[in-house]
């Protein structure tokens, strides 16, 4: 074995080279027999890649295609494609024209076309059309203001879903009759296909009376015009839709536990759905690795602890940083002087919150390397401002654009050391 902190790199590396979507989308499109005329819809920030590995494998069958994703994951053309750019988390004014696009691509299509699909995490915020009475500046201070407060995805999707003429299923019944089958790498927690990117093209099983509880939980101080359009119900079946899930947080998770295996650690994943605030996560994770350090339970060292999911912050201060970055400072103060173990986070896409960083990694020396640089962790938790703090100390993770997106990977390295000074 190397390092800790290298072979953490190489397991956050090898992990999500494993679960690109490129592969996925091909091994499933295999299995399909689809006719000749074929027309492409790809949104979220791996819509790129899967747009290219359809139309590599389905060639002169794609009649025509939109592809949206993020700002900086487009990789140039795609013949007989039109590639688009936009907002995210917070949708823009390239949202509405490119969605519009893909509306007219699919409207007056007949049974005998098909729409093929692709989602991809961050589908919510990049396919986008208010409803009627509803703007683009409302759908961004209402989406800020359920991102602020620290609402999970399902309940921000809920909310999302009735604001728009594309999502909860209505892109579907755009669609029909042509038969749309969707391709999806999952970033919700429990797969919930009406959740993803708010599930456009899939029945929505949340309620009005289920957005009105998201309301009330959170005290939301919404106007008249955006009440009315959350008391607008969605459809509850769609019987031109077929769908399938080709990647996600488990397999991922999957993915690490064989890398680590490879590299000489006992492995075990320890959950796949860890939805906490950050910081408890952070010190939760720092209580398991001193467990490790000095009892070697739960698993026998050298070993990899690995979980899955998606944590939230909610801000309080106006610094910069993302969940994976305040998880792990969080957790350094846990294993400040605990020596043998490591604890790293990142967001699969590469993107942690409005940071260039995928998200982190610590170990013993983190937290007294911060006070010797005269920071306080409590003090940046705060300001919400880890960014700053982790860059001090050579502690961001940055792998750039990853094509794909399916959570978040968080786990703990420990070796056979088991030293902890005073």
């Amino acid at each position: 074995m190397k390092s800790l902190r290298e072979d953490a790199i190489r397991i956050i590396e090898d992990s999500i080279s494993s679960i690109l979507p490129e592969k996925a989308v091909e091994q499933e499109l295999k299995k399909l027999d689809l006719d000749d005329k074929i027309y492409l819809v790809a949104i979220g920030k791996a819509a790129w890649r899967m747009a290219k590995s359809a139309k590599d494998c389905l060639k002169d069958k794609v009649k025509g295609g939109v592809v949206i994703t993020k700002y900086g994951h487009s990789q140039g053309p795609i013949e007989g494609l039109k590639i688009y750019e936009a907002g995210h988390p917070i949708p823009d004014e390239n949202t509405i024209s490119s969605t519009k696009e893909a509306v007219e691509l699919v409207k007056g299509l007949s049974k005998d076309d098909t729409v093929l699909f692709l989602v991809s995490g961050g589908g919510s915020a990049l396919f986008e059309l208010p409803v009627d009475g509803v703007s683009l500046e409302d759908i961004k201070n209402v989406t800020d203001m359920l991102l602020r407060c620290g609402a999970n995805i399902v309940e921000i999707n809920a909310i999302r879903k009735r604001m728009s003429q594309v999502k909860g299923g209505r892109f579907a019944l755009m669609a029909s009759p042509a038969r749309v089958y969707s391709l999806v790498l999952s970033d919700v927690l429990g797969d919930r296909l009406d959740s993803i990117a708010s599930g456009p093209a899939y029945p929505d099983s949340t309620t009005c009376e289920d957005v009105r509880k998201i309301i009330r939980k959170y005290d939301l101080k919404l106007p008249r015009h955006i009440l009315q359009s959350l008391s607008e119900e969605t459809p509850k079946s769609l019987d031109n839709v077929e769908t399938r899930i080709i990647g996600s947080v488990s397999k991922v998770c999957e993915s690490a536990k064989n890398v680590a295996v490879s590299l000489g650690y006992n492995a075990m994943i320890l959950t796949t759905t860890l939805d906490c605030e950050a910081s408890e996560a952070g010190l939760f994770l720092a209580a398991i690795a001193r467990e490790e350090v000095e009892k070697e339970r739960p698993i026998k060292r050298p070993c990899v602890i690995i979980l899955g999911g998606e944590t939230v912050v909610h801000v309080k201060g106006t610094g910069k940083g993302g969940r994976n970055q305040e998880l792990v400072l969080s957790a350094a103060r846990g294993i400040k002087n605990y020596h043998g173990a490591v604890i790293a986070s990142i967001g699969t896409d590469g993107t942690d919150g409005p940071t260039d960083a995928a998200g982190g990694i610590v170990d013993g020396k983190t937290a007294k390397a911060l006070e010797e640089a005269g920071i306080d962790i409590d003090d940046v938790l705060n300001d919400n401002d880890s960014y700053h703090a982790l860059q001090k100390v050579n502690s961001l993770i940055r792998t750039g654009p990853t094509g794909t997106n399916v959570n978040d990977l968080i786990f703990i390295l420990c070796d056979e050391t088991k030293v902890r000074e005073n």
